[in-house]
């Protein structure tokens, strides 16, 4: 038997080893012994690290294939860089909250010019409002919600006393739209560079503007005129009805049809809600800003809605808080007949009480106008970035490299030519 240094067979007794201990026959007796090795020294040298246990023939391995991207595929391991940002916002689709937030720092960035143009926006819809309000809305005559409770009243005096109602509320209603519109058209000059991180100034915002007013005038004009055709034609038929004899179900037909026709009103005001901030930006006529919106809006219309909902709801506090402490002023100085007009019934006030409401209303208008016009203006941005990779033009303008396409709703973006200077 072989018995090499440092290996013994398994289950070998003592009385099989060589004795190295004693001197053998025909040895020096200076010769070294050989330093005895633990058993399976060199065996447990050969093995393969912990946790690689199977048979590979001698090769190495393969490495352990990556985790899947969390958007489905297999990733490079590597994390995604984020997106860039040089302004208010990342360049890459928005959340809703991101583009609340890109409005209010839109105001906080460049707080004189957009506080400085809707002071003056503010100014001039007020001014117009109280006027109209002192000058012909004010005469303390009207009947209107006497003749609304009345169940004697006739047809004729109930509808001429809608259209007297709806007259008052709607020359308000409409100053405070067109005021809106202005402003978004202005202040999208301001948020456009806004996210490329550039300062603009009032008179270079008004610069960028002034060659587009004729249109944005006759777009801001348009859009309450379809609406409002859309609801007369919804109350024709029964308006019609009640004409020819059968007032009863000529109004119930009028009311169902008015109905209808402000759904369908409301559902048209969404889709050329971006009209403005397409004809600022792209330069486009009326027709073509409208059909922009259109083009926009279009599969994302409850979440453009929703997020057109949201700022109402929030301008309309932010107004609230503002208004409510003018208005308990106002209410001070203007005795019995301001709570009255307050509440809604038709007497007349004294010029100090509208201008005391008017000044109120200025305040609320400066704050909340710019918020309307920063959501709408990003929002436009977004459904851009969303459907033609605006985002990689945006970055391009800011002189920043980023690819954010993530998140785009076409396989082929089209970006449009947009002015951003």
């Amino acid at each position: 038997m072989n018995d090499t240094p440092g290996w013994a067979p398994p289950g070998s007794s003592p009385s099989d080893e060589p004795d190295h201990g004693a001197q053998q026959q025909g040895e020096p007796a200076d010769q070294p012994i050989p330093e005895q090795r633990a058993w399976g020294e060199q065996w447990a040298r050969r093995q393969p690290p912990p946790g690689r246990w199977a048979a590979t023939g001698g090769r190495t391995p393969p490495p352990v294939p990556p985790a899947p991207a969390p958007g489905g595929g297999w990733g490079t391991g590597r994390r995604q860089p984020p997106a860039p940002r040089p302004g208010v916002i990342p360049l890459r689709p928005l959340s809703v909250s991101e583009i609340l937030d890109g409005a209010v720092a839109i105001m906080r960035a460049h707080w004189r010019t957009v506080l400085g143009i809707s002071l003056i926006v503010s100014i001039i819809t007020q001014g117009l409002i109280t006027a109209a309000t002192g000058l012909w809305f004010n005469d303390g005559q009207g009947n209107e919600s006497n003749v609304l409770d009345d169940p004697d009243a006739t047809v004729g005096q109930a509808l001429r006393a809608v259209g007297d109602t709806l007259g008052d509320s709607g020359v308000t209603l409409l100053l405070g739209v067109l005021g809106t519109i202005v402003t978004t058209a202005l202040l999208t000059v301001v948020a456009a560079r806004a996210v490329l991180g550039r300062t603009v100034s009032a008179r270079e915002a008004w610069a960028g503007a002034r060659p587009h007013l004729l249109q944005l005038c006759g777009l801001l004009l348009l859009i309450p005129a379809i609406a409002a055709a859309v609801i007369a034609a919804g109350m024709t038929p029964g308006l019609l009805l009640a004409v020819v004899g059968v007032p009863s179900e000529g109004a119930a037909l009028a009311s169902l049809g008015g109905l209808a026709a402000a759904c369908v009103a409301a559902w048209l005001w969404v889709r050329f809600s971006l009209a403005a901030p397409a004809l600022m930006l792209e330069k486009q006529g009326i027709i073509k800003a409208l059909r922009r919106s259109f083009k926009l809006v279009r599969g994302s219309w409850g979440r453009v809605f929703g997020i057109q909902l949201l700022a109402v709801v929030l301008v309309f506090i932010v107004g609230a808080i503002v208004e409510i402490p003018t208005s308990l002023v106002a209410m001070v100085i203007g005795g019995d007949n301001a709570m009255d007009w307050l509440s809604g019934e038709s007497v007349s006030v004294g010029w100090t009480f509208l201008i005391v409401v008017g000044a109120g209303g200025v305040i609320s208008s400066t704050i909340t106008f710019p918020i309307s016009a920063g959501v709408t203006a990003l929002l436009y941005m977004d459904q851009r970035i969303r459907r033609e990779a605006l985002d990689l033009e945006l970055a391009r303008a800011a002189g920043m490299p980023g690819d954010s396409t993530a998140g785009h709703d076409e396989d082929q973006p089209t970006v449009g030519s947009t002015s951003w200077n």
